[in-house]
């Protein structure tokens, strides 16, 4: 059943950023079938946390614009991606981000994004996924989506301890740092898609609009329809306050 969860889950994509189901091939003589899915020839991003200090401010903005348009499609057709982190992003030779392993992703319908199961990797949970009570999956994509562009940037996890609970505490109660010389704009966008409440936390359309996603690219493209469709969104000027973001609160 899972497998089958699976497959209905990669036959429904069709996205740049995300890669591709080509072929299903089943076995009539056993219980199995075969994916064939797309070949990319390039790499995982990187492993881990990344290379210390970072892969740099232009390079990072230009994959996290490739991961927050297949976020987008995802979560505009229902599904939660469950474990967004470097390994699970692929860079082509032609240098685009690919969006895989989707084997912790769900389905939702009616917009009911409510989960209780485990997220996947621990320094990529959000606060209320180490709580053991129900979170909203699409809220915990983007905290994950958060976790990552920190890696990008620093190369370092924005929250880690030694063992598990170490490093759900820490998640769950410790500030965020940001380095002083970080410019003020990326603050914001960290702090805001790595607010520790909910209600708080940055919606994929308030990142889309962030100048610091669109600047040197002009506005994000992103296709929400299995049929191609683009939709191009006129981008207005992110002003963090109006999230309730406040660069005191951070460390």
């Amino acid at each position: 059943m899972y497998k089958a969860y699976y497959v209905d889950i990669m036959k429904l994509l069709d996205h740049p950023n995300i890669v591709r189901l080509e072929e299903l091939i089943d076995d009539p003589e056993s219980d199995n079938f075969y994916m064939v899915l797309e070949y990319v020839e390039g790499r995982a991003m990187f492993e881990g946390c990344g290379p210390p200090g970072g892969i740099g401010e232009s390079t990072s903005r230009r994959y996290f614009r490739g991961i927050l348009a297949g976020l987008i499609y995802l979560h505009n057709h229902n599904i939660v991606h469950g474990d967004i982190k470097p390994e699970n992003l692929l860079v082509t030779a032609e240098g685009q981000i690919k969006i895989g392993d989707f084997g912790r992703s769900r389905i939702f319908e009616d917009g009911n994004d409510m989960m209780r199961r485990s997220p996947g990797t621990p320094v990529f949970s959000a606060p209320e996924c180490c709580l053991g009570a129900a979170y909203h999956g699409k809220a915990a994509d983007i905290w994950a989506l958060g976790v990552t562009l920190y890696c990008m940037l620093l190369g370092r996890y924005p929250f880690f301890g030694e063992t598990l609970q170490k490093i759900y505490e820490k998640i769950v109660n410790e500030p965020l740092f940001l380095p002083e010389e970080m410019n003020k704009d990326l603050k914001l966008l960290l702090a805001g898609l790595l607010c520790k409440d909910t209600n708080q936390r940055l919606s994929l359309d308030a990142v889309a609009l962030h100048p610091w996603v669109c600047k040197g690219y002009g506005p994000l493209e992103h296709k929400t329809a299995k049929s191609g469709q683009i939709i191009a969104k006129k981008y207005d000027i992110f002003n963090g306050q109006e999230h309730g973001l406040e660069l005191s609160n951070l460390r």
